[in-house]
């Protein structure tokens, strides 16, 4: 009966006992789901360079430009530009596709699974990408295919994580879903690369390029996909429990028959019967409302997880690392002093390449809140000294190419702090944190938050940047901003996110029931859900016991 009471399977008291031992295969598993992130990073990263590319902007603003001296014709280099408002649209436009992909997916993987809709996004995106490449200077074409592939990456970015969450191991789970960010980064890197490579063409295949490689990552990640395993999770929440023990042995590599795979199964089953004991199932819109049940007071309850999930996305983009990554290259051309902006922002991805596999072990080791707390008090100093420095001797006025290289420095440093910090732990986080009923609703709209804020973040950053009389010209200053978000992002983190290390996702519900956030990270688990239920062979033995002493 799908998503109604599930067969008994007997489990474990022994709390060692209630995740199965881990093989080689397991972790290839969970390490190739990761590669999701690729698509995130690499459309976040094109972009960047192919508004600064001489044939681009011709295209669209109908100015000629000289490949042979590098420089416009019968225009200022100041003036061959795209207007803001393009720029705008062009990079805001697939952040809005995701914002409705991400809510639509969640519904959709509940319906028909976690994997199939993973590739469903994966055949959307690369329609998008068809009507991109197909685009010559139609601005309507290119920003419907934008939002097209938006749409997919919004499918995508929302179930990887929380296809990931589901079939990790708990002592792993936050390096295998740091595994994502890397993906991210490497995106980044290669849109970088690419970019790079295709600046100076005098053709099309400056720009189509580019787009044109992300089908490699569609059809590597769909194919992928039809060889995997699906969530053992869903099929619980199916009630389809034979399922759920092929799908767990597959992801852990043990036999079916396995005991270990025994014993999770029961606590994943037992989990899900607590949950439907004290929250029935209900109405599509009822299903929906129960993410914001409960006070929001109380750490456990649905709408305090819901708006912890949201609000840390949000924080993540207030960061301010989309403004490196989205404007980093028309940001460097400012300075006036860096003759090659595009190897400034090769470089500033690099870094985020470089910094983020630090996570995998720091995770693990210091946990998720400690990182978020240090990562935005890193962020803030980061910020702030190159927000200094630009509006002194940074100013493009001023000519000082030391005080300019200075400023990189730090902005490397602020990616650096990113990478190991909020870029992983944040998307670790919104896997973690939600029950199985609302899972898959509650990842959605974490990612959806995250794709609205980048998106209105990519909407104003060109007004907030740019010298033409429509924008603010802020130039380093808007440092100051990110610099003073980082500071709210630094006190969400130590009042309102909990520690998870180490936890199963069905110990995560019973840390919130018992403790603060800012007790959570000595809270050790002391039952299982199986013995609580009764789905243990412990307890049938004590009934036994007692039934024959009363004989």
């Amino acid at each position: 009966m799908a998503g109604g009471g599930v067969a008994p399977v007997q489990g474990t008291a022994d709390l060692q006992r209630t995740e199965a031992p881990v093989t080689v295969k397991a972790y290839l598993i969970c390490a190739f789901a990761a590669f999701g992130g690729i698509f995130f990073g690499y459309d976040t990263g094109w972009m960047s360079g192919v508004l600064g590319m001489p044939y681009f902007i011709s295209l669209y603003t109908g100015y000629e430009y000289d490949y042979s001296t590098s420089t416009p014709i019968g225009v200022s280099s100041d003036d061959f530009v795209l207007k803001s408002s393009e720029k705008s649209l062009m990079t805001s436009i697939l952040s809005c596709g995701t914002f409705f992909g991400s809510l639509i997916a969640g519904d959709i993987a509940d319906y028909i699974g976690r994997r199939p809709t993973i590739i469903a996004g994966c055949g959307i995106f690369s329609v998008g990408c068809i009507l991109q490449i197909a685009s010559t200077n139609q601005e309507v074409l290119f920003v419907f295919g934008r939002l097209i592939a938006g749409f997919g990456v919004g499918f995508i970015s929302a179930i990887i994580i929380l296809y990931m969450s589901e079939i990790a191991p708990k002592k792993i789970r936050g390096a295998l879903v740091a595994g994502y960010q890397f993906c991210i980064t490497i995106g980044l890197l290669l849109a970088a690369c690419v970019v790079y490579a295709t600046e100076n063409r005098n053709d099309s295949g400056s720009y189509r390029i580019p787009i044109g490689i992300q089908f490699l990552w569609a059809l590597i990640l769909a194919i992928g996909l039809f060889i995997l395993p699906e969530s053992p999770r869903y099929y619980v929440k199916k009630g389809r429990i034979d399922d759920a023990a092929r799908a767990l042995s597959h992801v852990r590599g043990q036999p079916v028959e396995s005991e270990y795979i025994r014993d999770e199964l029961a606590e994943i089953v037992a989990y899900h019967e607590f949950e439907l004991s004290t929250v029935p199932e209900t109405s599509y819109m009822g299903s929906w409302m129960a993410c914001f049940k409960g006070s929001i007071t109380k750490p456990s309850s649905n709408l305090r997880r819901t708006l912890l999930g949201a609000c840390l996305q949000m924080f993540q983009q207030w960061t301010g690392i989309n403004f490196i990554f989205y404007f980093g290259t028309t940001f460097f051309q400012q300075l006036g002093t860096i003759s090659n902006a595009f190897l400034i922002s090769l470089i500033t991805t690099l870094v985020n390449v470089c910094s983020t596999p630090i996570s995998f072990w720091s995770i693990e080791r210091f946990g998720r809140r400690f990182l978020l707390i240090w990562g935005a008090a890193g962020m803030v100093v980061m910020q702030f000294i190159v927000a200094i420095v630009g509006v002194t001797k940074g100013r493009e006025s001023a000519h000082d190419d030391a005080a300019v290289k200075a400023m990189i420095s730090f902005i490397c440093l602020n990616v650096f702090f990113f990478a190991i910090s909020w870029g992983p732990a944040a998307w670790v986080i919104v896997g973690e944190i939600f029950p199985l009923a609302i899972r898959s609703r509650g990842v959605g709209i974490s990612t959806a938050s995250n794709w609205f804020w980048n998106c209105i973040i990519a909407v104003i950053t060109p007004y907030m940047v740019s010298d033409d009389e429509t924008s603010a010209n802020l130039g380093a200053k808007v440092f100051f901003i990110w610099g003073s978000l980082c500071c709210l992002s630094l006190g969400f983190a130590y009042y309102f996110v909990p520690e998870m290390k180490g936890l199963s996702l069905e110990q995560v519900d019973q840390m919130l029931m018992e403790v603060s956030p800012r007790k959570s990270a000595s809270w050790k688990p002391h039952v299982t859900y199986a013995a609580e239920m009764k789905h243990t062979n412990e307890e049938k033995m004590g009934d036994l016991e007692h039934h024959e002493e009363s004989v």
